[in-house]
């Protein structure tokens, strides 16, 4: 599906230009809030059948930069911020998008401009999307690359605009208004690359059981529940982010440990005040789980 101006009814993808204000251009410290809570997600590895044709994609698309070259794994970042680590497995099977697994990793943008211009240059050069929301604390357009791995490209809304009920934040997925996301101020500038500040703002799994995930993150990395949804989804976070971490089994209930011999999540790292030394966990499904102390 195409990155169009164009409203397009029922799917996940509704991208419309439509009359409404105009919102005021967020401003962000350089750091992210997601980026200052307690435990955040600090960088992802993926395992590619060809890990050149990703990493070019990555750069390509979603603006990030080679940082870095570990014997066969490319190390892509924003600045000299490595976020995303591609290791070539020439021999591994395709991932099975019904097992356990990455469902997506989401790159967040430091500013609501940074998210216009992306969405402009995806517009000039009809980069097929796969779906574009308004989830009211943040707005996303989604992705897959050429191997399957889903990606969302998204920007918060100033976290004093977020509503919680207790503990419960409100989040949703209404359709995008790319008009109004295109009228922001700044968006005009012409998108060079993912800029210093973009961060991996948050991870979603594929799980085989959404409450057992929820169990397993919190008395593993001690997140809170912040929302979840009929018992198919949760989502997580520390320090009163809307989400580090998510968990459904929409297309994965009841999957069990995932093949090592599969493309896609190789392991997730996390950034934790708490930790003194670097330790490397694995949930029930298989996926690892890299926690490292936090440089502040």
């Amino acid at each position: 599906m195409k990155l169009t101006r164009r409203v397009v009814v029922g799917g996940a993808v509704t991208l419309a230009v439509t009359a409404g204000h105009t919102r005021a251009e967020t401003k962000m410290d350089k750091i992210s809030f997601a980026g200052t809570a307690p435990t955040f997600v600090s960088k992802v590895g993926i395992k590619a059948k060809d890990a050149d044709t990703l990493s070019k994609y990555y750069q390509d698309v979603v603006g990030l930069r080679e940082v870095a070259r570990k014997g066969q794994s490319v190390i892509l970042g924003a600045g000299e911020t490595p976020l995303l680590e591609i290791e070539q497995a020439s021999a591994v099977r395709a991932d099975d998008p019904h097992s356990a697994g990455l469902y997506h990793t989401a790159f967040l943008l430091p500013a609501r401009a940074d998210l216009a211009r992306w969405a402009r240059r995806a517009i000039d050069r009809q980069t097929p999307i796969t779906g574009a929301s308004d989830h009211l604390v943040s707005e996303a357009i989604y992705l897959t690359d050429p191997e399957g791995n889903g990606i969302e490209i998204y920007a918060d809304r100033p976290q004093q605009e977020w509503k919680w009920n207790g503990a419960s934040i409100q989040m949703g997925t209404e359709a995008l208004d790319v008009g109004n996301l295109l009228g922001e101020p700044g968006g005009d500038v012409p998108w060079a690359a993912a800029p210093d500040g973009t961060m991996v703002g948050h991870l979603h799994l594929r799980v085989g059981d959404a409450k057992e995930a929820e169990s397993w993150w919190q008395n593993e990395l001690g997140l809170q529940t912040v929302a979840g949804f009929g018992g198919s989804a949760v989502f997580m976070s520390t320090g009163g982010y809307h989400h580090h971490v998510a968990a459904n089994s929409w297309q994965s209930r009841g999957a069990g440990r995932r093949d090592n011999d599969r493309s896609g999540l190789a392991w997730a790292e996390f950034s934790s005040a708490d930790a003194k030394s670097e330790r490397e966990i694995v949930d029930p499904w298989g996926n690892v789980v890299r926690i490292v102390p936090a440089k502040r």
